[in-house]
């Protein structure tokens, strides 16, 4: 589900700390019924678990597909445009106690770091230097679930261009995709994640009661 842009700023997120300079793009929700405090790595790693190209929606494939093309039709995505070229990386600005929780490597997205309540992962071409935030909230009603925020400094004329021309397929295709996506990783942890324990969607009932079913 969208949320508004204050939903991620108000949250009292590390990432605060070093990327003012980044504006918020979208803040989007995940359902994660019946997660507690401490299973932020768990679905963390039931969503690792459950991505690729072949659990993506067909639209969305076809779109990162088309976008992959044209980026290197126009080079959009030349090493010479990316991270520790064009610009450097995010984890330079990281505090000591930050810099040596993830492995920062990973193609598109690469870490940056990792706490107990957030994860953080960038990309950085022709068009911008992005941020992919994950966050784990408390609800107020009881529970967790898991946020997104997608940060952003757009590369001049080209990068502002781009983030207005591609906001359709981002809020009608990319996230809603992602919002199922995520969610039955969440739901088919006990399948997906060695010992995660807990209940699968294939195979038992799932706590609805204080989450009801949110359209994305």
């Amino acid at each position: 589900m969208r949320l508004p842009r204050a939903a991620h700023a108000r949250q009292p997120w590390r990432i605060h700390e070093f990327a003012g300079d980044f504006r918020i793009e979208d803040v989007w929700s995940y359902r994660t019924p019946g997660a507690g405090p401490d299973d932020f790595p768990l679905v963390l790693a039931a969503v690792r678990a459950d991505r690729g190209p072949s659990a993506q929606d067909l639209p969305a494939r076809i779109l990162f597909a088309v976008r992959w093309k044209l980026g290197a039709l126009l080079g959009w995505d030349d090493p010479a445009t990316g991270l520790g070229s064009r610009v450097p990386s995010l984890r330079e600005r990281l505090p000591q106690d930050l810099r040596d929780t993830v492995d920062p490597v990973g193609s598109p997205l690469t870490p940056v770091y990792r706490t107990n309540t957030e994860y953080v992962a960038e990309i950085a071409n022709r068009t911008v230097h992005g941020l992919m935030h994950l966050g784990w909230v408390p609800l107020a009603g009881g529970g967790h679930e898991l946020r997104m925020a997608v940060l952003v400094k757009p590369n001049g004329w080209l990068g502002r261009r781009y983030m207005d021309l591609i906001a359709p397929f981002r809020h009608y295709v990319v996230y809603p995709g992602m919002t199922r996506q995520f969610e039955r990783g969440w739901r088919d942890r006990a399948l997906l994640v060695p010992g995660a324990g807990g209940v699968s969607s294939r195979g038992g009932t799932e706590d609805t009661a204080q989450h009801p079913r949110r359209r994305p």
